[in-house]
C-alpha cells in the first residue's frame, strides 16, 4: 500500500510539472521575451550560463550559506529549545522577546548584520541562522512536550538515569516534530541567504537575481530563480532521507507535518 501510494505520488508530481511547464510555454507565446520567456529560451540561457562557470559558483555559494545558517540557527536553537521546554517560567520570560524578534522583517535586519559583520560570508551565514532559528526552536519544545507523562513515571519506576530518560524516551519522541522544524527551517534558511545577498554581495543566486533583473535580463532571472528551486528541493529530500533513516515510522506524513507542528 505504501509503495503504491509512492508511485501515485511521484506521478502526479510528474504531471503536475509537464502542467506548469505546458501553461509556460502557452502563455509565453503572448509575450516578449524580456516579460515572459519560452522554457526553452530559459533552459538555452542557463545551459550557456553554467557553461561559462559562473551559474555553479553561485549556486555553491549560496547552498553554503544556507547550510551553514541552518547549522548555526539549530546549534543555537536546540539547547535553548530543551531548556525552555523543561523550564516553563523560562518560557514565559522569554516568549516576548522571540516574538519581537520574529516580528521585524529579516530584510531591515540584514543590512545591519552587514554592517556589523562585513560584506562576506559571515553576515550571510548569520541572516540564514536567524530565519532557521525560530521554526526548530518551537517544534523541539513542542515536540518534548508532546512525550507521554506516563512514559517518565515508568522510567521513574525502572530507575533510568537522566542520560537515559533523554536519549531513550524524550529524543525520540520528539524528533519526528523536530525533523518537521528542521525541514521549515532549512527552507527558510535558504529564503535568508538569498536576503543577505540582496542586501549585498557579489555572488550567490540572489546577487544573480539582482544583476539580472537590474540588466532585464529575465531569462537570466528565470534561471536563477529555478536554480534557488532546485537548491531547496534538494535540501528537502536530504531531509526526508535523514528522516526515513532516523523515524522510518513518520514516513508518508508529507509536508503537512511540519506546518501542523508550528
Amino acid at each position: 500500500m505504501g509503495i503504491r501510494r509512492k508511485v501515485n505520488s511521484r506521478v502526479a508530481s510528474l504531471i503536475l510539472a509537464i502542467l506548469i511547464v505546458f501553461i509556460w510555454w502557452w502563455l509565453s507565446r503572448s509575450f516578449p521575451v524580456y516579460i515572459l520567456p519560452s522554457p526553452g529560451t530559459v533552459l538555452a540561457r542557463g545551459y550557456t550560463y553554467a557553461r561559462e562557470g559562473p551559474l555553479l559558483q553561485h549556486f555553491w555559494v549560496t547552498a553554503n550559506e544556507a547550510l551553514g545558517g541552518f547549522f548555526l540557527g539549530s546549534i543555537v536553537a536546540l539547547p535553548l529549545g530543551y531548556l525552555l521546554a523543561k523550564v516553563p517560567w523560562l518560557e514565559e520570560a522569554v516568549a516576548p522577546f522571540l516574538s519581537a524578534s520574529q516580528a521585524i522583517p529579516i530584510v531591515a535586519l540584514a543590512p545591519l548584520l552587514i554592517i556589523w559583520f562585513g560584506f562576506g560570508l559571515t553576515s550571510k551565514i548569520l541572516v540564514a541562522a536567524l530565519v532557521a532559528f525560530f521554526p526548530v526552536l518551537t517544534n523541539l519544545v513542542v515536540g518534548l512536550r508532546r512525550t507521554d507523562p506516563r512514559a517518565y513515571e515508568l522510567m521513574a519506576i525502572l530507575g533510568a538515569t537522566r542520560w537515559q530518560v533523554f536519549t531513550k524516551l524524550e529524543v525520540p519522541s520528539a524528533l519526528p516534530v523536530m525533523l518537521a522544524g528542521f525541514r521549515v527551517g532549512l527552507a527558510l534558511s535558504v529564503i535568508g541567504a538569498v536576503v543577505g545577498e540582496f542586501a549585498s554581495s557579489d555572488k550567490g543566486l540572489g546577487y544573480l537575481v539582482n544583476m539580472s533583473s537590474g540588466m532585464l535580463d529575465t531569462p537570466l532571472l528565470f534561471v536563477a530563480l529555478i536554480a534557488l528551486a532546485i537548491l531547496g528541493i534538494s535540501l528537502h529530500l536530504l531531509l526526508l532521507l535523514v528522516q526515513s533513516l532516523l523515524v522510518p515510522w513518520a514516513n508518508g506524513k508529507g509536508l503537512g507535518s511540519s506546518n501542523n507542528q508550528l
